[in-house]
Parts: structure tokens; sequence; C-alpha cells
């Protein structure tokens, strides 16, 4: 009779209006901020800053929308939306960019297709394997020279 069928995987996490928190945040499930965050936020989810939320933060997320105000980086591997109250100072990298009539952004902006987009690992190892090669170049001239 009281039983509800609701199915939750994981719960957003919210910053509440008047709320100042500080530090590192990384979560799972969606974040919205409508009070004041300072530090990183890493979010496999979506991550909405209301109209009263300041971000003095790097973040990253899926999508992001942008109501308040952030300042910081903007990383996002789907789409960064800034609605006609919102502001972004610092860099963006993201899939899509919607800027709505009213929104400001001041800052750098990438913009990279889905293919071409690459985790820090997969950059880490690439970057390794061009320096095996470098190596195993460099041993190959020297043999050379040598014999």
């Amino acid at each position: 009779m009281f039983k509800e069928n609701k199915k939750t995987t994981a719960n957003d996490t919210l910053i509440g209006q008047g709320t100042l928190i500080e530090g590192t945040l990384a979560s799972e499930a969606s974040i919205r901020i409508e009070g004041e965050y300072r530090g990183d936020i890493e979010c496999k989810a979506d991550i909405i800053i209301g109209e009263c939320g300041l971000a003095r933060s790097n973040i990253s997320a899926k999508d992001v929308v942008v109501a308040g105000k952030v300042i910081g980086d903007v990383t996002a591997g789907g789409r960064l939306t800034i609605t006609s109250s919102g502001s972004v100072q610092g860099s963006i990298q993201a899939y899509a960019l919607l800027i709505q009539d009213g929104g400001i952004f001041s800052g750098t902006c990438r913009m990279e297709p889905e293919k071409e987009r690459s985790t820090p690992n997969q950059a880490l190892r690439s970057a390794e394997a061009d320096a095996a090669a470098a190596i195993k170049e460099q041993a190959k001239e020297k043999a050379r020279q040598a014999g």
C-alpha cells in the first residue's frame, strides 16, 4: 500500500542555495548546484549549475547545463549548454556547445568529434608508444652507423 515501485540506481547530489562547499567532488550520479562550490568536480553523469549556483571549479562531466556562473574549465563528453542566465569564464572542451541568447562565455573553446576524443590514459599510452618507436629508430640508426 505504501510501497512505491521506483527503480533508482544512484541518488542525485544537490548542493542547495545558501550552502558553500569546498573540496574535490567525484560522483557517479548527477549533480545539481544551487549554492556555491569551490574545487574540482568529476561526474560520470550530468551536472546542472542552477540560476543561483556558483561553481569556482574545473568541471568534468557527461553533459553540463549552466544557468548560474562557472569560473573555471569545463570538459563535457557530450553537450555543454549555457542558458540565457548562465555564464562561463574559462576554457571549454565539449562535443557540442549551445549558448542561448543572453548566455555569456569568456574564454577558449575546443570542440572535437567523438571519435577523436581520447581519455588522458589513452593519450598517455599513445605518447609512450610514440616515444618507444623513436627510441627503436635511434637504435637502428646507431647500429647502421656502427656496422
